[in-house]
């Protein structure tokens, strides 16, 4: 969140200093997140002084497409994100303002085959220590877009790489079960497959609902009624929820981005009455996303998600106010490709082409739900507490205001 000041985000100093930290944690073999948050104690700062950094030599790092293809990438070690996503552009022959319209993520593969999203990776970081640090060939990092609105589809099917990219991305997530489609969609589908016109296959699947929506994980909410077991998926500048009500009943409803006035993210951190001596990093932490919505004209109500995941739904939700902004004020995601002043990027003259992915099998409705992370990291509260706080427990500067907010007219109800 500190880093989102313009001047500290654009800061070498305070950049570097990420990276040492990222450095020690994979020394010490910790998976960022909440838990990592907890560990930078004493343990981390002496750590910090005698832990010797990880040497800077070139290897080869493999980034996933979305059809499962490998594009292996000479890098350095100190390679930073951007550093590897242009590896990786080059490698495809992706055009330079192309390239900010794809991010890497970190994913675990699930035992049915499928990925579960953990994070994007961020600016800072250096993707090879990120995948090597957690020992676990199940973490690997892939390449998809990282925008909302299909509108942006049209840029990156201008250019024969963006649309192989794109187009293997639709298919997987409708074989993961991301996108829905009925028997009949699912033939027409097929058959402009097997005239590999994809294109045409793109702009049906925008029409199938779910298109360009992230899954998350099954979580609980108190919205209708407490303890409703729920599947939240992002997308469309809205959160869906699927709820599953307490009588087996499954009911479905949204809750779009521009209504939402605020949001925050907690952790309940419950207290160790173990031992004396005990590790408080085996408490389990408990993350919740709350945020207040307008319900109707007059009525703001407070939704809280308690999930694993809910920094990642923060994040989303960060992102779309972002692009919304961005729409508005007439800017566009287009990002020039940027080279390296320091020549640490070298362009490999051998090209990559995307293959296209086989034809569609039958979607399967047991796909795990995955998620991903996209955009900046937004405020975030992590806080030791005996219990979960209620939106009215925390202070206002723990709120994440929504500049992407409006108001609901009579025209609306």
């Amino acid at each position: 969140a500190v880093r989102q000041d313009p001047t500290l985000g654009g800061s070498e100093t305070f950049n570097s200093f990420l990276r040492k930290a990222q450095q020690v944690r994979a020394h010490l073999g910790w998976l960022w997140g909440p838990q990592a948050a907890q560990g930078l104690g004493c343990q981390c700062r002496s750590s910090l002084q005698e832990t010797q950094q990880i040497p800077t030599e070139e290897v080869v790092l493999e980034v996933l497409l979305s059809n499962g293809q490998k594009v292996k990438v000479t890098i350095l070690t100190s390679d930073q994100t951007e550093d590897v996503l242009e590896a990786v552009a080059s490698k495809l022959d992706l055009p330079d303002d192309l390239v900010g319209y794809f991010s890497l993520f970190l994913v675990r593969e699930t035992k049915d085959g499928a990925f579960s999203f953990v994070r994007k990776l961020q600016e800072f970081e250096l993707p090879y220590v990120s995948v090597t640090s957690l020992h676990n060939p199940e973490f690997q990092i892939i390449l998809r877009k990282s925008y909302w609105d299909s509108a942006y589809d049209d840029d990156v099917m201008e250019h024969r790489v963006g649309l192989n990219l794109l187009y293997a991305q639709t298919v997987s997530d409708i074989e993961h079960g991301w996108i829905l489609v009925n028997k009949e969609q699912h033939r027409q589908l097929k058959s402009l497959q097997e005239k590999v016109s994809k294109k045409e296959f793109i702009r049906l699947a925008q029409t199938l609902k779910y298109y360009g929506y992230l899954k998350f994980d099954p979580c609980v909410t108190d919205f209708p009624e407490k303890g409703c077991h729920v599947v939240v998926s992002a997308g469309n500048n809205e959160l869906n929820f699927q709820v599953r009500l307490p009588n087996e009943q499954i009911k479905e409803g949204s809750f779009k981005v521009t209504r939402m006035r605020c949001w925050r993210v907690t952790s309940s951190v419950p207290m160790n009455n173990g031992p004396s001596g005990s590790s408080p990093g085996k408490s389990e932490v408990k993350l919740e996303l709350a945020f207040e919505y307008l319900m109707s004209k007059d009525r703001l109500q407070w939704v809280t998600i308690t999930s694993p995941q809910a920094i990642m739904l923060s994040i989303c939700l960060q992102s779309m106010v972002d692009e919304l902004m961005v729409k508005k004020s007439g800017g566009s995601i287009r990002k020039m490709f940027r080279r390296r002043v320091n020549g640490a990027l070298r362009r490999s003259d051998s090209q990559q082409a995307v293959k296209s992915p086989p034809l569609l099998d039958s979607p399967d409705a047991s796909w795990e739900p995955m998620a991903k992370l996209s955009s900046k990291l937004t405020s975030v509260s992590l806080r030791g507490i005996s219990h979960s706080s209620s939106a009215n427990d925390v202070g206002a500067n723990d709120f994440h205001g929504n500049y992407a907010f409006e108001g609901i007219g009579d025209e609306d109800l």
